[in-house]
């Protein structure tokens, strides 16, 4: 009996892993997703500074590679 719960605690163990797996991949292919399309055009930030309280553009511009 002792020898069946370790098994079927290994099991999940196992399922449980190959699902946090399955979330890292789709994460992961989200977030690659998202910078494509940030790095194919430039993005402006714009910040308060909170001592001065001027405000501070960041420009960002992102060069793609050719072929990827």
């Amino acid at each position: 009996m002792a020898k069946d719960n370790k098994v079927n605690a290994n099991d999940n163990i196992e399922r449980r892993l190959d699902m946090l797996d399955r979330r890292l991949d789709d994460i992961d292919s989200m977030v690659s997703a998202a910078i494509e399309r940030v790095m194919s055009q430039p993005v402006t930030l714009f910040v308060n500074c909170p001592n001065c309280g001027k405000n501070i553009e960041i420009s960002l511009v992102g060069v793609k590679k050719p072929g990827i």
